[in-house]
């Protein structure tokens, strides 16, 4: 996982300097295989010598022993080295590790990256306004937060921006239940957050659909449909399962009345407008308690509403350009054939949107907005073929940042029953998760004395962080690629590969910090443990997993990191007496040094936003 090492380019620049004065040959340093040292095996970085033999034209073992003697008469910090089929294993000195834990580890800019120009556009969440956010949404929010605080560490000026999806046939759907069934109720008369309480309109509309649907399949229009279009060999279920979009389109009261709702919603119709506009504010609400459960902000809100319009300009100036064609019936599609591809649909025979026009009104908005050198749309992988258009369709439209557009592709959310389904109200309430997550916490608190918390206030804010802790831990430890099966029962235990056992190693060491009282400034010792070194040597490469974490976009490296380093920790104080320690020169550095740990996790755990608390 670790591909740099605080000593990797001084012992590059030897190694390139060892071949030119040995063989006369100049090599560049990125042709090295340099790679952090096996468990294994003795030492703490190692040249792969194997690409070597090629160039230099000697064996492996006659080369590694030459660069490793080289290497030993000529950089101080290392200690010995050995080889092993090939593999070139330095060893470097205690007092480098003491010298780099000093003067890079106990930098409080230890890790940060230093600012650079470039300004990187971060788009996550994107959630619709019919309906509350779900645990789909959690993975999102908390992926492109996360993602957005590793860029920053890594000095890029970071933009956190989401497109609110609020117009269509689904929050039409939302608007026409509450219009017919509603009895002007409103989320304050009944105590109900804004979001659930549209969402709840959205479920109701699918019920009455439903009966509107059974109903009608008893008729004799539907029961001539069947035997018209009807199969020898397929169920009445399963015709009308098939049929349902059909009916939905031509025969449904409810779903003419939405598809008119819509149409008067594009017209500007004031009374549809005006409530398309209380509902959405009722989601706004809604929307923001969860993300300041969270603890997540954004710099800017797009809407939909807005952008659909805006595409379709990029759209008829690319016709005109000759860039798209344009079909007899009027509609306007992009070829793609030389992608692998057919053609695409930019704008109806109407002249009305489809999806991705609203993306490219979106693009160039956001580039007059901020200007950014790379954009990174956080989204379900169910829409890879989506971005895949999207950005060619730019390429077509001579957008010169084109190449700079990437879909952070995430796998989908199930429950162990299956998918989720928004209609029929099987999601995870992501307001209900977060409850329960902290009520989970709550509990397991309780057990302590009450004496131990000076307030109510003060277990309060501990059980938030333990119990945020332990749902971001666990969305964010898998890889964004990887499709997750939430299982409420493991998010929930305190032990083991858990936000809540790295929280536990970071409090365990403020308690030992608290009671040494203020110790008195290191004085190198003499002598440490391999342990201690081994800690060291964790920590040290913090600022390597940082920038790999912000190159693969994956902040599953920093879950890792973190919990590899708690469990070391742990560990460690098993195995040694830090505070009982007699000998003060010794006492102090152990003191100093899990002061220092404590302090790569506080770094490493809050880039995946979690909060470090100060007792559990």
């Amino acid at each position: 996982m670790h591909t740099i090492s605080p000593h990797k380019e001084e012992i590059a620049k030897s190694i390139v300097a060892c071949i030119h004065q040995q063989w006369q040959i100049d090599i560049n340093e990125k042709e090295l295989h340099l790679e952090i040292t096996r468990e294994e095996f003795v030492g703490d970085i190692t040249l792969v010598v194997f690409p070597l033999v090629k160039i230099l034209r000697k064996s492996p073992d006659y080369i590694g022993e030459t660069i490793g003697t080289y290497l030993i008469e000529n950089l101080d910090f290392l200690e010995n080295f050995n080889l092993i089929k090939g593999f070139l294993n330095l060893k470097l000195k205690n007092s480098f590790w003491l010298n780099f834990l000093n003067e890079y580890i106990a930098s409080t800019q230890f890790g940060r990256l230093s600012k650079k120009e470039e300004r990187i556009l971060v788009e996550f969440c994107s959630p619709n306004t019919n309906k509350p956010l779900h645990l789909g949404h959690i993975r999102n929010i908390l992926i492109g937060d996360s993602i957005s605080k590793i860029l920053d560490f890594c000095g890029y000026d970071v933009k956190k921006v989401q497109i609110i999806n609020d117009r269509g046939i689904a929050i039409c759907k939302s608007m026409l239940a509450w219009k017919l069934y509603g009895e002007n109720k409103t989320p304050d008369s009944v105590a109900m957050k804004g979001d659930h309480f549209v969402g709840y309109y959205y479920v109701l509309f699918e019920n009455k659909f439903k009966e509107e649907y059974k109903e009608w399949q008893t008729t004799n229009v539907a029961q001539k449909l069947f035997t018209d279009k009807g199969r020898e060999n397929q169920s009445k279920e399963r015709f009308f399962l098939d049929f349902k979009n059909d009916y939905f389109n031509t025969y449904s009261t409810l779903g003419n009345q939405v598809k008119n709702m819509l149409l008067e919603w594009e017209e500007g119709k004031e009374d549809t407008r005006n409530l398309w506009d209380k509902m959405n504010q009722w989601v706004y609400q809604g929307f923001d308690k969860t993300y300041e459960s969270l603890g997540v902000s954004f710099d800017k809100l797009y809407y939909e509403s807005n952008t659909y319009l805006l595409g379709k300009k990029w759209i008829l100036d690319g016709l005109e350009k000759q860039l798209f064609i344009q079909k007899d019936d009027g509609s306007v599609w992009v070829d793609l054939k030389d992608s692998g591809w057919d053609e695409k649909i930019l704008l109806r025979n109407d002249g009305t949107s489809v999806y991705i026009t609203q993306d490219i009104g979106t693009v160039f908005e956001r580039e007059k907005d901020f200007s950014p050198t790379k954009m990174i749309y956080v989204v379900a992988d169910e829409q890879n073929y989506h971005f895949e258009v999207l950005f060619k369709t730019l390429e077509k439209l001579q957008y010169a940042k084109s190449s700079q557009l990437y879909h952070l592709s995430y796998g989908m959310v199930e429950l162990p029953s299956g998918r989720m389904k928004s209609r029929e109200g099987t999601v995870v309430d992501a307001d209900d998760l977060i409850a329960e997550v902290i009520e989970e916490a709550s509990s397991s608190s309780m057990q302590k004395d009450s004496n131990f918390f000076s307030s109510i206030e003060e277990k309060h804010l501990l059980d938030q962080m333990v119990g945020l802790g332990a749902l971001k831990y666990y969305i964010l430890k898998v890889h964004p690629k990887k499709k997750m099966i939430f299982n409420p029962v493991e998010s929930l235990d305190l032990q083991g590969n858990t936000g809540p056992y790295i929280q536990n190693a970071y409090v365990r060491i403020r308690s030992i910090l608290r009671k040494s009282g203020n110790f008195t400034a290191v004085n190198t010792p003499t002598q440490i443990s391999d342990q201690e070194v081994d800690l060291i040597k964790s920590m040290s490469y913090f600022q390597s997993v940082v920038l790999e974490a912000a190159q693969q976009l994956d902040p599953s490296l920093l879950s890792s990191f973190s919990y590899t380093l708690a469990k070391k920790f742990h560990k460690y104080y098993h195995d040694t007496a830090i505070l009982a320690t007699k000998e003060d020169e010794l006492r102090n550095f152990r003191l100093y040094l899990i002061h220092n740990l404590s302090t790569v996790l506080e770094k490493s755990m809050n880039l995946l936003g979690i909060q470090m608390p100060e007792k559990m």
